[in-house]
């Protein structure tokens, strides 16, 4: 579609590249004939909408009504930029309203097919507040728990953006599509224009995914797939137990480095979960036959384990647990984190489960509010909620200050405690206080082996009780932050191996 080279696709088109042979039933809202040249008297207005008539065979800027993407039945809402620019006038605000409608009166999702240069000047105010309309309708389908997955074309700018599009819960783009707020014509001379594509929108946190045409139907199919709407799902099972990587499980002189890198390796194929364990020594294994280390003997063992670079890490848990991932990008506040992963997945069953989950290094003001949204729309929806803690805490840099690191990790907290959904929480690395914490289930909370979670971390708690680094591995046995150590002090439930 965005292909400079072909001509744009019509909103039928568009239609059709989701729906293909399963078809698509148009509705249409009750006539409302305009006044002479439109709310304005605006010279020229009624020729102009009769030309745009006469050139697309549409009578307004948007098609909508119901059809099947995949297997999934939907209302369908498309913008027809031939029409005056897919441009937002009153009659476009009637028939956007009407498909908001459509999609509540018969619990289906939304999916809106942008392509618009927003509102309507020969309609002047009546055009504009047809944005108003649109939240509001957007709002109620909201506060059903029916999802809307924005689909934005070339190009998606102005008022349409900033509705249909930008408000959606799932926003996925074209690729080279123009995206933004500002259309061409109006944004300064010296603007990037990489800014206002489809691919800068995504680097800044307010596009979930940049998909080709041809992949489009079979990823919005999965989108629907997850996101329901759903009742009564099963809280998630929590994760089975990885092994680490190679032998050994790290040298508690380690105690007092920083977090390594590295991802680890798999167990092998499935998404069986693991089987909790109740505190005490002894070896566990894995449902995929790895053996799984002992439990630490010390706080400083620990801790070393938990930072051991050869341990798996959140992409090798999520890959063990899902069939099919759907990532959640950004903060939709202009920043991401990719230490940390949020989305929506498929298990091999097809249980849809969303997920957060930190990848080991401190957490970002960004992704604490990607988190947030994550667990809020799950929440909306139904779908039980997955959390992965592994981070030496919260970043602490001025810059993640200035990012409104508190007020994130606070909503953050505020999310999770307000969630109806079942959330389950596996620690499988570093718990850095409350950084971690704000991630954790309260009394769903397990832990793997080969992790701790600790009210501040060793290294600091000793400075700040002014003993010498020498004591930092002491002051880790102090802190009781074993896994063993979490069951006992009623932190976790389990430990699972």
């Amino acid at each position: 579609m965005p292909d400079e080279n072909r001509t744009r696709a019509t909103a039928r088109e568009a239609i059709a590249l989701l729906t293909g042979a399963a078809g698509f039933t148009e509705h249409r809202p009750p006539p409302r004939p305009l006044p002479p040249d439109g709310p304005l008297g605006w010279a020229g207005y009624d020729a102009a909408r009769e030309r745009a008539s006469a050139r697309t065979g549409e009578e307004e800027s948007v098609v909508y009504g119901t059809g099947v993407v995949g297997d999934r039945p939907c209302a369908l809402l498309s913008f027809e930029f031939g029409f005056l620019g897919g441009s937002l006038g009153r009659n476009t605000g009637d028939r956007l309203a009407a498909a908001y409608e459509l999609a509540l009166t018969r619990r289906l999702p939304l999916v809106a097919l942008v392509a618009t240069g927003g509102s309507r000047m020969q309609e002047g105010m009546v055009a504009l507040t047809q944005l108003q309309r649109v939240a509001a309708a957007s709002t109620r389908l909201r506060a059903a728990g029916l999802p809307q997955i924005a689909v934005v074309r070339d190009p998606t700018t102005g008022g349409g953006w900033a509705t249909v599009g930008a408000g959606a819960d799932v926003v996925l783009a074209l690729p080279g599509a123009q995206v933004g707020f500002a259309g061409s014509r109006v944004r300064p001379p010296d603007a990037d224009p990489y800014a206002y594509s489809a691919e800068g929108q995504f680097a800044a946190g307010q596009v979930d995914a940049v998909v080709p045409a041809g992949e489009l139907a079979a990823t919005v199919t999965q989108w629907l797939r997850a996101l329901g709407p759903h009742e009564g799902l099963p809280a998630a099972p929590v994760p089975r137990a990885l092994p680490t990587a190679g032998a050994g499980t790290g040298s508690a002189a380690d105690v007092g480095t920083e977090a390594g890198a590295g991802t680890g390796s798999t167990a092998g194929a499935g998404t069986g979960a693991g089987a909790g364990t109740e505190a005490g020594t002894g070896t566990g294994s894995t449902a995929g036959g790895g053996a799984v280390a002992p439990l630490p003997e010390t706080g400083r063992e620990a801790v070393a384990r938990a930072r051991d670079p050869r341990r798996p890490r959140a992409e090798t848990y999520l890959a063990d647990y899902f069939a099919v991932r759907l990532p959640l990008h950004g903060d939709r506040s202009g920043a991401t984190d990719p230490g940390l992963l949020c989305g929506l997945g498929l298990r091999a069953d097809g249980q849809p489960v969303a997920y957060v989950a930190q990848c080991g290094t401190p957490t970002r003001p960004a992704g604490y509010r990607a988190a947030a949204r994550t667990v809020r729309l799950a929440d909306r929806l139904g779908v039980p909620v997955l959390t992965l803690v592994d981070t030496p805490g919260a970043a602490n840099d001025a810059e993640a200050e200035r990012a409104g690191a508190g007020a994130a990790i606070a909503d953050t907290f505020a999310a999770i405690a307000a969630a109806r959904v079942p959330v389950t929480t596996l620690v499988i690395g570093e718990g850095g206080s409350g950084g971690a914490l704000a991630l954790a289930a309260p009394d769903n909370t397990h832990v793997t082996v080969d992790s701790y979670f600790s009210v501040i971390a060793p290294e600091l708690a000793a400075a700040i009780l002014k003993r010498p680094p020498s004591e930092t591995g002491a002051t880790a046995d102090q802190l009781r932050l074993r896994p063993q150590d979490l069951v006992e002090l009623g932190f976790a439930r389990s430990i699972v191996g």
